[in-house]
């Protein structure tokens, strides 16, 4: 893993991924294929590393434990998600994306359980034994990608099945009662693990469940197990049930999931500033074409601008090229140059000058260098080959940054921008104290900051319209790269990741669906107070939410 933070979340430590975060991960069966799961598209991968893997397989199969406090069914808490080990009693198929698991733990759930409706022929398991155990034994619906390896699990075995959704819902007789679920996907670990009878935590939970006492659990049958097979009146009830259980998200929450949902209604009669877990369908988006959406937002004073037209830096360019390149500032300390007269009509002055390093020069990939007189064309064929390009102008003593409408700086295909109204540029000399420092890592942040520049950054700006069948409201959006997954600063020159963009938006809202057939979304959204000296209004905005890893 690179970039990953690890910090504590309900007494466990969890791992939340930042700016720049890559990681390749391996599916921890003994036996499976070591195939790597990458969210880079390149990485390296050795024979030797496999055997590694192999090897940690292995060990982990019989040594690595549960982290952090073992989750017992009797501790359980709705709304909640928790990991659990246990021992496979029964399995039916439900449907198609979805798949029945019976199991227990020798503990007694303290909430009314959802016994899943399905034919009794249909069951695997041994009759008496799930009779004897139908009290203490709880249904686990598992769905999508795990339904596969479900399919395969063995009557009797040990499991380890992460990230449990535990769910309170009603019946049409208003009996409350807790329902399990194991959602698609593999975020916040997501997943089921066969453990081997060699595996402490099997040892331990087979030494417990030889203890129990069955003939208890029996005298209890009305007291905190309900069967609710008969709450549902017909097939259809129960296809209507699982059908709203298995509409998965399609975006997940990155923070905060002890917090329970909260309709729109509520929200919408409640006093801001607040902050709310939400459910709802994406209704409908702005602005349609979703280039329109990238925005420059300076942190400093909150400011939104249009990200300026390529043909804007190319008449800026063409301005300062009118002023010939000063030969008096060539060839400085801290900077070798090179100058030449290009073969046009205005017999144009160009001068590049290369920042040096320990008095040397870097290898392109290293350098920093700025231009003067150059063309949109060249300034654009010089990022390709060095680190970073600087556009400037001679002055009588120094040289200084272009007029602040242009980017400051370009690295690869990005242009980098200051804020006009805070920042107060310096002589670009400043910059041979940075390049003096010991490896300078040429930045675009700690370039602005050298520069005394405020440096704007690129966001996602787009107003969704969320619906939840009790009301519905506007929320905006203001993202860098956390909820697409993907660097606002890269998907203007990008034709890969605004491809990728679009189909994420055309899977959060199908054109041309009905409402009904909408996926939901899972959301966090704050709101806050604007008011002016004419009026108040309460606005809403998503936060800690992304785009869900198989969406797209």
């Amino acid at each position: 893993f690179i970039l990953l933070q690890i910090r504590e979340y309900n007494g466990q430590m969890q791992g939340i991924t930042s700016v720049g975060f890559a990681s390749l991960t391996f599916d921890g069966t003994v036996g499976a294929p070591v195939v790597p799961r990458t969210s880079s598209k390149v990485y390296t991968f050795m024979d030797e590393e496999q055997k590694t893997i192999e090897e940690l397989r292995v060990w982990a199969a019989s040594n690595l434990s549960i982290s952090g406090p073992a989750a017992k069914l009797s501790g359980v808490q709705p709304m909640l998600f928790f990991d659990l080990t246990c021992q496979l009693v029964g399995k039916a198929k439900v449907d198609g994306s979805s798949f029945l698991l019976k199991v227990w733990d020798g503990t007694k759930c303290p909430y009314p359980t959802w016994k899943v409706p399905v034919e009794a022929g249909d069951l695997e398991g041994e009759k008496v034994v799930l009779h004897q155990l139908r009290n203490l034994t709880v249904d686990i619906l598992v769905y999508d990608n795990h339904v596969q390896l479900a399919k395969s699990l063995k009557i009797g075995s040990f499991l380890r099945i992460y990230s449990i959704h535990t769910k309170q819902a009603s019946a049409d007789n208003d009996v409350s009662h807790i329902e399990f679920h194991l959602h698609g996907g593999t975020c916040y670990g997501r997943g089921i693990g066969v453990l081997p009878e060699s595996n402490p935590d099997v040892k331990e939970l087979k030494a417990f469940l030889e203890s129990v006492e069955l003939a208890d659990s029996q005298s209890m049958d009305s007291m905190s197990s309900v069967e609710l097979d008969g709450t549902f009146n017909s097939i259809a009830d129960i296809e209507s049930h699982l059908q709203r259980c298995q509409q998965l998200p399609v975006t997940v929450l990155t923070d905060h999931q002890d917090l329970n949902n909260t309709e729109l209604k509520t929200v919408l009669n409640s006093m801001a500033p607040q902050q709310y877990r939400i459910r709802a369908k994406l209704r409908s988006y702005k602005p349609q074409k979703l280039y329109q959406s990238i925005k420059l937002h300076c942190s400093k004073c909150n400011s939104l601008q249009e990200v300026p037209d390529g043909d804007d830096f190319d008449l800026i360019l063409q301005g300062s090229a009118v002023t010939a390149p000063n030969p008096e500032l060539c060839n400085a300390s801290w900077y070798d140059s090179v100058t030449w007269t290009a073969q046009d009509q205005k017999q144009r002055k160009i001068a590049i000058h290369f920042v040096k390093h320990d008095e040397m020069l870097q290898q392109p990939e290293d350098t920093l260098l700025m231009i003067e007189g150059g063309t949109l064309k060249e300034v654009w064929k010089l990022t390709k080959r060095f680190k970073c390009v600087i556009p400037v102008r001679s002055t009588e003593d120094d040289l200084e940054l272009l007029d602040l409408s242009a980017p400051f700086l370009l690295q690869g295909n990005i242009k980098y921008y200051g804020c006009k109204q805070c920042s107060t540029p310096k002589p670009i000399k400043s910059l041979s104290s940075f390049a003096a420092e010991q490896g300078p890592s040429w930045e675009p942040t700690e370039i602005a900051q050298v520069l005394g520049i405020e440096l704007l950054q690129y966001v996602f700006i787009m107003k969704f319209t969320l619906v939840d069948g009790t009301g519905a409201l506007n929320a905006y959006l203001f993202d860098y790269e956390k909820f697409f997954q993907i660097p606002a600063s890269e998907i203007l020159t990008n034709n890969f990741l605004q491809q990728k963009m679009q189909m994420t938006m055309d899977t959060l809202c199908p054109p041309g669906r009905k409402l009904d057939d909408l996926p939901w979304l899972e959301c966090f959204i704050k709101s806050y107070n604007v008011r002016d000296a004419m009026k108040h209004q309460v606005y809403y905005q998503i936060f800690d939410t992304t785009v869900a890893e198989d969406v797209v």
